[in-house]
């Protein structure tokens, strides 16, 4: 019998930053949190048989997460992020392709896998090759509740599957400049809630969660806005913090608290993972509840 509640689909690979190298992919930092948050994701995914990904093995096993169907590759290398910083010091990123997760293939395994779990959740980086984009259409059909975690990255991803991904989704999360982006594609809204209610109502998604960097978080379920306006908190670095935020949700939303509660321990968390350094830090639920119960943020 699977016991996986939850199964995150799609990219795993190396950060090679100039500091060193660093584990990386949203779907692995989301498994990775949802771990930490007593819940029993699975994490489908493909490296090389090589050494980086007999590395990132270990890493994922070092850190709680299920590497069952994480797929091995004869032919492919496993993924790698090269990442530069421009004239301004600022960082840019070239992925890698092709790479191992690129040719994730579908089997009646992993089939049954999404069709037993509750939720499924999937990206867009993962549709920039067409097998692992057959293979994610393929596992819709199976899936229960959709959840898309958006996170474009250019060049990787185009309008016409981007919609197709949008037409599947039962929940959808993103950051302000992907909202934005997308709903540029069809209107001019000013506002954050015309824009979420632009896409509700053209793709039928239920439920729409936009991150908003230091400003908070918004969400729409069903017709009904809930804000956050995010924790005050000493930003080591943002990479993970919204995967965090997106785990930490839905763990709200398993253990049936309010659309209200769960905003705000997905907002905590998410302000935690950005006071410590990487996207995979160390913590403990105890620490999300401290940073609650010592601030006078409250749900508007």
């Amino acid at each position: 019998m699977n016991t996986h509640n939850i199964v995150c689909y799609g990219e795993v690979l190396w950060d090679l930053l100039p500091s060193g190298a660093k584990a990386g992919g949203a779907p692995m930092n989301v498994a990775y949190h949802l771990t930490q948050l007593a819940q029993a994701p699975a994490f489908v995914s493909r490296i090389g048989l090589d050494d980086r990904g007999k590395e990132l093995l270990g890493v994922l096993k070092e850190k709680g997460v299920n590497t069952e169907f994480i797929q091995l590759d004869y032919d492919m290398p496993t993924g790698i992020v090269h990442a530069v910083a421009d004239s301004n010091g600022d960082m840019q990123y070239d992925i890698v392709a092709p790479v191992a997760w690129d040719y994730i293939d579908v089997d009646s395994d992993l089939t049954e896998l999404i069709g037993q779990s509750s939720h499924f959740i999937f990206g867009s980086l993962a549709t920039r090759n067409k097998q692992s984009r057959a293979t994610l259409f393929s596992l819709l059909e199976q899936a229960n509740t959709k959840v898309l975690d958006i996170n474009l990255r250019a060049p990787h991803f185009n309008r016409n599957i981007v919609e197709d991904l949008l037409e599947e989704a039962d929940m959808l999360k993103m950051n302000i400049s992907e909202l934005e982006l997308i709903t540029g594609w069809f209107a001019d809204f000013k506002s954050v809630e015309g824009r979420i209610a632009l896409l509700q109502e053209r793709f039928n998604i239920p439920t729409v969660i936009v991150t908003l960097g230091a400003d908070g978080a918004v969400v729409n379920m069903q017709g009904k806005v809930y804000k956050h306006p995010g924790f005050k908190v000493a930003v080591a670095d943002t990479v993970g913090s919204g995967d965090s935020f997106l785990a930490a949700f839905l763990t709200g939303l398993l253990e049936n608290k309010e659309a209200s509660d769960a905003l705000i321990f997905a907002s905590a968390l998410g302000a935690l993972v950005a006071s410590k350094a990487g996207g995979c830090p160390d913590y403990t639920i105890n620490e999300i509840y401290t940073l609650i119960n010592n601030s006078d943020k409250v749900i508007l």
